[in-house]
């Protein structure tokens, strides 16, 4: 029976026509017909809301007494007053949400506030270690100090960076110092630092075609222009971008896996992009959001690993590896580059929970987060089969998945004349997640297919029983 906090109440309007009894009788009923109050909750007491109004007694007890005499609440004598168990609200909170009849059917949110089946971005939140995790945490907690409990510092907790630092030079090959690693609150937040930092209203930047629709929405917001690039099996065909855009000033790419077509950036195109950056002084964003988990061979190298012009940037994320709601991800910066940030980052940044990086730091220091990925390696091998197997055997006749080196989401095309779109929307009424992939491209056509995450479906069986969901709605 969750109480309302006396703080809570909204502000009484002393200019207002009605008498303050009558404002605050009018809030708790309001309340309660929205549903924001539910039946069974508990009001603050009359002597509560009158120390914290500053209201004389009568006047609060004046506006209870309205409230009973109508039904609105009962009191429940040391137990406190309570909305009416029996009363039935005329509006539900859900009134006040978005039906999805009422949203746009091809509506996707990149950071949605949902566990569905088939969630793109979710890793197997199911295998997280949250018993390590709660030690960790409470053993952290423990030990702050008043100095733990001050602003965090912008760049990111020592700790954590040096932690960082030393797993990419064993994991990515990325020999880096703690002070070239900058904390941030996730993957937004680090391609606004990096156009603070780097770039400027005006200029062009060359990003891959079908990509992470984020990405060009942010440069938008800066006034930079994305330009798309196509790519084929080899990644993004830079011979075609130079063509495009030869006076660019950066380039992003997703090398381990493109996102979302997920194959890999080759060695010649590799280093095709690094010469073009040392050439024109422009810089290679590298996206490496899922580069741990590979099913067909080791992990590759980061592109980063290459650069010995100090023109790449590197972005790696614990939002994939861990888990979304941490909000943390890390920006990797070319030494020379390293004092522009720290302005950036002073002017940008308020900094992330000290708390939850010095429980990351401590999770990466006492090999936690090494034994994690390779579990969850093995287990997303595993559950890739399992999806793919399960989803083929219902949906063979009207899907084909593409075969990947690596990630955490499938692709199935989607065979005959059928929307991806419709698809997915339909999916996502009924409870199911789905990404269109034409969603994705910048034409907004080109081949039908859905992006479906695997990472969270345990069985070839779980597979087979959404698969038949699907089958009733194509």
């Amino acid at each position: 029976m969750p109480a309302v906090k006396p703080e809570n109440i909204p502000p009484l309007d002393p200019t207002a026509a009605a008498p303050f009894y009558r404002q605050i009788y009018d809030r708790f009923r309001d309340a309660i017909a929205s549903g924001m109050l539910k039946p069974g909750d508990r009001i603050p007491s009359a002597r509560a809301l009158t120390k914290e109004l500053g209201l004389a007694r009568g006047t609060i007890e004046t506006a209870y007494s309205l409230l009973a005499a109508e039904g609105y609440i009962q009191a429940h004598g040391q137990a406190g007053t309570v909305v009416s168990p029996n009363l039935t609200p005329r509006m539900s909170i859900a009134s006040l949400t978005p039906q999805p009849e009422l949203l746009r059917k091809d509506a996707v949110s990149f950071r949605p506030d949902s566990i569905l089946p088939f969630q793109m971005g979710l890793p197997a939140l199911d295998a997280f270690p949250r018993k390590i995790w709660a030690r960790l945490g409470a053993r952290c907690a423990r030990a702050m100090q008043p100095s733990d409990m001050i602003h965090p510092p912008v760049y990111g907790l020592p700790s954590l960076r040096t932690e960082i630092a030393r797993y990419l030079q064993v994991s990515r090959g990325i020999n880096c110092s703690p002070s070239q690693v900058f904390v941030t609150s996730g993957y937004r937040q680090t391609m606004e630092w990096i156009g603070h930092a780097l770039l400027k209203a005006g200029d062009r930047v060359w990003l891959e075609d079908p990509g992470y629709p984020p990405t060009r929405e942010i440069f938008e917001y800066m006034h930079i222009e994305g330009v798309s690039v196509p790519v084929d099996g080899e990644g993004m065909v830079v011979s075609d971008a130079v063509k495009l855009a030869p006076r660019a000033r950066a380039a992003l790419v997703t090398p381990a896996h493109q996102s979302p077509l997920c194959m890999s950036l080759s060695l010649t195109r590799r280093l095709a992009l690094l010469d073009w950056a040392a050439r024109n002084k422009a810089w290679i964003i590298e996206d490496d959001y899922d580069g741990e988990y590979r099913y067909v061979s080791r992990p590759l190298p980061a592109l980063k690993s290459l650069d010995r012009d100090g023109r790449a940037l590197y972005a790696g994320t614990f939002s994939k590896v861990l888990f979304p709601g941490m909000r943390l991800a890390y920006l990797v910066v070319p030494e020379a580059q390293v004092e522009r940030f720290e302005r950036v980052t002073e002017s940008l940044s308020a900094g992330s929970p000290g708390l939850t990086q010095t429980i990351v730091a401590a999770f990466i220091a006492e090999g936690h987060f090494a034994r994690h990925i390779q579990r969850m390696r093995k287990l997303y091998a595993e559950r890739r089969a399992a999806t793919a197997a399960g989803l083929e055997s219902v949906l063979g006749k009207y899907v084909r998945t593409d075969s990947q080196p690596g990630g955490m989401h499938l692709i199935l095309r989607l065979r005959g004349n059928r929307s991806d779109r419709r698809l997915a929307a339909s999916m996502r009424e009924q409870g199911l997640y789905a990404e269109a992939l034409t969603n994705w491209t910048t034409r907004g056509d080109g081949a039908s297919a859905l992006l479906l995450n695997f990472t969270n479906i345990d069985s070839r069986h779980t597979a087979e029983n959404f698969g038949r969901r699907i089958l009733r709605l194509m």
